[in-house]
């Protein structure tokens, strides 16, 4: 796929990221232990994944890309961990056709929270695994939270790095409360929820690691890989800032999954993503 045609459906999709009308703020009920609780914000059908590797295994081959928003719940707050798609699209019925595919919201973000008792007042921490808009859609949503950004992604965002990134969809970043970080941040400063520096596919690329009561270590990949494949094969997208960090941070996390006995979500990997409990169950 040529770099003219990614930017011609990163750019036609950018102008549905609005962010919707905010709910009203209700008390969330607390929690003994962390919980992990994933929502569908989004499909992307793919009619040639060749975007997904340099080395060729996929041209010519359609897929389905998830595009799942999280919320963890722990005793000392709630974070929501990338924001999806936007809801502004589910407002477009099967959603849209653009030049590499489908793209389509069927179940809005707000109300996946209502349905686990939660309004966007309730958050405390947002953060993102990086700018690109698929997954800061919703973000404006949430300006009551504090937001933990990587300085370096913020950066590269702020340098207008082409239309894969829509800043106009995280703009309340410049009024809202933030926590700027650099490397790995330990959310709740217990070791439970770790934002771990995985940079590759942008300059501030980050996975998320949970430290689960039952379910042991879950580390949530962002856009480390974008299929199972990818990590298992270490395959790379031609589109990413580095190849060569993406292969190390491949690498770091590969070895914590080891010695810890984890389980990796492939965020966009459809399996991946069924796998985990439907709403509102959740894994802890």
């Amino acid at each position: 796929m040529s770099r003219s045609s990614l930017l011609r459906f990163a750019g036609g999709s950018l102008l549905l990221a609005a962010s919707s009308f905010l709910a009203p703020a209700q008390a969330a009920d607390e929690v003994k232990d962390v919980r992990l609780y994933a929502l569908d914000c989004g499909l992307i059908h793919v009619k040639d994944m060749a975007m997904f590797s340099d080395t060729g295994e996929y041209n010519g081959k359609p897929g389905v890309l998830s595009d799942p928003c999280f919320v963890i719940r722990h005793p000392k707050g709630i974070l929501v961990w990338d924001t999806g798609l936007g809801d502004k699209m589910a407002e477009t019925k099967g959603g849209v056709d653009v030049e590499i595919g489908h793209m389509q919201v069927d179940h809005t973000l707000l109300d996946q929270l209502k349905e686990i008792g939660l309004a966007p007042a309730d958050v405390t921490y947002l953060s993102f695994s990086h700018t690109h808009f698929d997954h800061t859609g919703n973000a404006n949503e949430f300006p009551g939270a504090t937001w933990i950004l990587n300085k370096t992604e913020l950066a590269w965002a702020e340098s207008k790095p082409g239309p894969f990134v829509n800043i106009d969809a995280f703009s309340d970043y410049k009024t809202a409360k933030t926590q700027m970080i650099d490397g790995d941040y330990d959310v709740f400063g217990d070791g439970s929820v770790v934002i771990l520096k995985t940079p590759g596919h942008t300059p501030g690329h980050q996975s998320l690691e949970l430290k689960l009561k039952k379910a042991g270590v879950v580390i949530l990949s962002g856009d480390l890989v974008h299929q199972r494949a990818n990590f298992t094969f270490r395959r790379v997208p031609p589109f990413n800032y580095e190849r060569a960090d993406t292969l190390a941070s491949i690498d770091r996390v590969s070895t914590i999954l080891t010695n810890t006995k984890g389980r990796l979500v492939v965020q966009h990997d459809l399996s991946d993503f069924k796998s985990l409990p439907k709403l509102p169950k959740y894994l802890d």
